[in-house]
């Protein structure tokens, strides 16, 4: 899906005709409700209220690290969008592919421990059973099946919560306050004008910043070389923003809705255009989890990871998830 231009900006005409709809969204969401199953270790949630990307991958993989630094056996837990299997499955990357788990699960499983369910409290028993000490739910703050121990909202600051609208209306897909009501602190990511909007709603929550940083290696190997780059994540304007900034030559640019399964068409298609200008192919680390194996060589991939600005704030966040259980 890719987000519709009016989300993100003033509410109009079109966002004014689709409210009705978005009653129907919230009344379908308060049909889902049930009362939450607490697992018997701690569950933290990275979620967001909107539709599309916001950055929680970066989080998950940077929490799941953190806590594994302190000893505890931390895995990530995704529902497996896009992929064909319903787990619970602990994620190999040498036996998965995207198809199969999802990208963002293939891309967490790549330095920690991650699994996929569809059904959340059976994955957790499944998780606990194998001997995991603490789940990372990645998404899922809309789903109440499982008890969260602590809940985090990630923000992406360049977009804020779009026009403030539920979907199909806007992009949010609760009501800010509501979610705000259940949520523990705010993660925004990035500079721009939903960090001052984050900020302002949030209230009495702590509001934690931080900042998607390329990896340098990777950066210096695309130094001085045209770049046709090409993205189908949340906010693909995001990723050739990246570039731009870093100093990167960006000759051509070709945005794909998020989870776009590249097909051999779509690469032969980008290739061609690519040699046409004597340029590279570049694209995310997520959206290099769903290219073959065939296309994987032929395509640079920018890395990057998260760097908090208040790391010490970051790790009393989760003296906090483990005192919960363990206090």
């Amino acid at each position: 899906m890719r987000a519709p231009a009016f989300w993100y900006a003033p509410p109009g005409l079109l966002s004014a005709l689709l409210t009705p709809l978005s009653w129907l969204w919230r009344a379908g969401a308060l049909l889902g409700l049930r009362v939450p199953v607490k697992a018997p270790v701690p569950v933290l949630c990275v979620g967001n209220l909107v539709a599309g990307g916001a950055g929680k991958t970066p989080v998950v993989r940077d929490l799941v690290a953190r806590l594994r630094t302190r000893g505890v056996a931390a895995a990530s837990l995704s529902r497996g969008h896009g992929g064909r299997m319903r787990g619970p499955l602990a994620v190999d990357p040498t036996l998965h592919h995207a198809m199969d788990v999802g990208d963002e699960p293939l891309l967490l499983a790549a330095t920690g421990a991650a699994w996929i369910g569809r059904d959340r409290v059976a994955a957790a028993k499944a998780m606990v059973d194998t001997g995991v000490g603490a789940i990372i739910l990645d998404d899922g703050f809309q789903n109440r099946a499982l008890h969260k121990d602590l809940s985090l909202i990630v923000v992406d600051a360049g977009a804020g919560f779009g026009n403030g609208r539920v979907m199909p209306a806007g992009p949010l897909r609760e009501r800010v306050a509501g979610g705000l009501k259940r949520a523990d602190a705010l993660v925004v990511i990035g500079d721009g004008p939903g960090l001052a909007a984050a900020q302002a709603v949030a209230g009495r929550l702590p509001v934690l910043t931080a900042r998607l940083l390329p990896d340098p290696a990777a950066l210096e190997s695309l130094r001085g070389r045209p770049l046709l780059a090409f993205a189908g994540i949340g906010r693909p304007a995001k990723f050739f923003a990246t570039l731009r900034d870093a100093g990167l030559s960006v000759v051509a640019e070709t945005a794909f809705p998020d989870h776009h399964p590249f097909s051999a068409a779509d690469l032969s298609s980008l290739l061609a255009q690519a040699e046409a200008l004597g340029a590279t192919l570049a694209t995310t680390e997520k959206d290099a989890m769903r290219l073959s194996p065939i296309w994987r060589p032929r395509v640079a991939v920018l890395p990057v990871r998260l760097s908090w600005d208040d790391p010490v704030a970051v790790e009393g966040l989760l003296d906090r998830l483990m005192e919960a259980r363990h206090g």
